[in-house]
C-alpha cells in the first residue's frame, strides 16, 4: 500500500539555508511512502533517485501509467520488502514532480520561479530530505539506499548526518563527476538552451515548451545509461521497418529510432529547468573538495554498515570510481562490503532486471537488520 504526499517544511521565517548563500522557506516536498512505520521507528529506509527519477519508487507513475522505476526490487515479499521495512521516497528540490523546484510557484512573488530558482547542490538536497525524516520523528534511519545520483545522495547523508544512518548501500555512483561527465551534462543543458521554445526558460509563462530540446538532452544521456554491448545486441546495425537505406535524415536504423522514442516520451514527464538544474548539482558535487581533498575526512564520523555495489559495463560510474569510495571507507575501518555485478546492461543495470543484484540487497538488509 503506497501513500502518497507533499508536505511543507521550514518556514519564511526559517528558511532553507542553501549553499550558493540563498535561502528559501517554506519549501514543499512531494513523497510516496511503502509499509508500516514501527512503533520504535526503526524500520524505516530512505529511497534517493536518480536524475530523471522521482518518489514513484514502487508504484505506478500518474502521468506515464507504468509501474515505479524500483518496482522490481520494493514490495511485499522482495527484496526489500514492505511488510517488514517503510519506505521513504522523496523527491528532490530543483525536482518536477511536486517538490519545490524552478516549475513552481515563489511565494515571494506569485509567479513561477523559472530562472530565479536557486541553484541547490546534493548537499540541499539531502537537508531537504533530513527535514521530511525528522517530521516523522525519526531519529535514525535503517538504511539509505540510491543508484547514480541516489548513490550521491546516500554519501552525502554518511557525511553530513552519519549519526542518522544505521546501514548505506551506494550503488553505481561517484564522489565527483569526471570531466566526461560534466561535458555530456552541459550537452544537455546546451540542447535545451538552444531551443528557441525555451524561451530564457521562461517557457510555461509563454505558454511554449522546448520539447525539441529536452528530447535531445535525454537521448545524449540514455546513451551514457547504456553498454556498447547492449546496445549492439539490441539493434546493430538493423534497419527499421525498411529493407534498405533510403538515404535520408529519417530514421533508418533501429537504434536511431529508439533513442527519438526515449527523448519524445520523456517531455511528458520532466521540466526542462529542472533537468538544467539537477544536473548542475551533480556536477557540482565533490565530496573530496568540500573536505580538504580528503574522502577519510568526508567520512570520519561514519560508523554505518554499507554495501556498495557497481556493474562491469557501467562507463559511466565504473567499478574504479566506486573503489576509490571502499578504499576510503576501508581506511576508516567501517563495516563495509563490496559486489560487482556481471552484465552488459550498462550503467541502467541497477534499474533493470538482474537477479544477483537483488538477492544481495536482500541478504545484506536481513542481516544488517538483525543488528539493530
Amino acid at each position: 500500500m503506497s501513500n502518497n504526499k507533499i508536505i511543507d517544511l521550514g518556514s519564511s521565517e526559517d528558511p532553507l539555508v542553501l549553499d550558493c548563500g540563498k535561502s528559501i522557506g517554506p519549501i514543499k516536498t512531494a513523497f510516496t511512502t511503502y509499509g508500516e512505520l514501527n512503533e520504535t521507528k526503526s524500520n524505516a529506509i530512505l529511497v534517493c533517485h536518480a536524475l530523471t527519477g522521482d518518489q514513484y519508487v514502487a508504484s505506478e507513475h500518474p502521468i506515464t501509467k507504468k509501474d515505479g522505476w524500483w518496482s522490481l526490487l520494493i514490495g511485499p515479499e522482495k527484496s526489500i520488502d514492505t511488510n517488514k521495512y517503510f519506505v521513504i521516497c522523496p523527491n528532490v528540490i530543483g525536482g518536477c514532480m511536486g517538490s519545490t523546484g524552478p516549475n513552481e510557484i515563489n511565494p515571494k512573488t506569485g509567479k513561477e520561479y523559472g530562472l530565479d530558482f536557486p541553484v541547490v547542490t546534493i548537499g540541499d538536497m539531502v537537508k531537504a530530505q533530513k527535514l521530511l525524516i525528522d517530521s516523522f520523528g525519526i531519529e535514525k534511519l535503517f538504511s539509505v539506499i540510491g543508484g547514480s545520483m541516489g548513490g550521491m545522495l546516500v554519501l552525502e547523508w554518511l557525511s553530513k548526518f552519519p549519526s542518522y544512518v544505521f546501514s548505506a548501500i551506494p550503488i553505481a555512483t561517484t564522489t565527483n563527476h569526471s570531466a566526461q561527465n560534466i561535458a555530456l551534462n552541459e550537452l544537455a543543458r546546451q540542447a535545451i538552451m538552444a531551443d528557441p521554445e525555451w524561451k530564457s526558460g521562461n517557457y510555461n509563462i509563454e505558454n511554449t515548451k522546448p520539447v525539441k530540446g529536452l528530447s535531445v538532452a535525454r537521448m545524449a544521456a540514455h546513451i551514457s545509461y547504456l553498454s556498447e554491448q547492449s546496445l549492439h545486441e539490441k539493434f546493430g546495425r538493423n534497419l527499421q521497418n525498411k529493407n534498405k537505406i533510403e538515404f535520408s535524415f529519417d530514421a533508418d536504423f533501429q537504434v536511431e529510432s529508439y533513442l527519438r522514442h526515449q527523448g519524445f516520451k520523456f517531455v511528458d514527464r520532466f521540466d526542462a529547468n529542472s533537468y538544467l538544474y539537477i544536473t548542475r548539482a551533480m556536477d557540482y558535487f565533490d565530496l573530496k573538495a568540500e573536505n580538504n581533498g580528503s574522502l577519510i575526512e568526508a567520512f570520519k564520523n561514519t560508523n554505518s554498515h554499507i554495501l556498495c555495489a557497481s556493474f562491469t559495463s557501467d562507463w559511466l560510474y565504473p567499478t574504479s570510481e566506486n573503489k576509490v569510495i571502499i578504499k576510503a571507507f576501508n581506511a576508516l575501518g567501517l563495516n563495509v562490503s563490496f559486489v560487482e555485478i556481471e552484465t552488459d546492461n550498462g550503467h541502467d543495470s541497477f534499474l533493470l532486471d538482474e537477479p544477483e543484484f537483488f538477492q544481495t540487497i536482500k541478504g545484506f538488509l536481513d542481516a544488517t537488520y538483525k543488528k539493530l
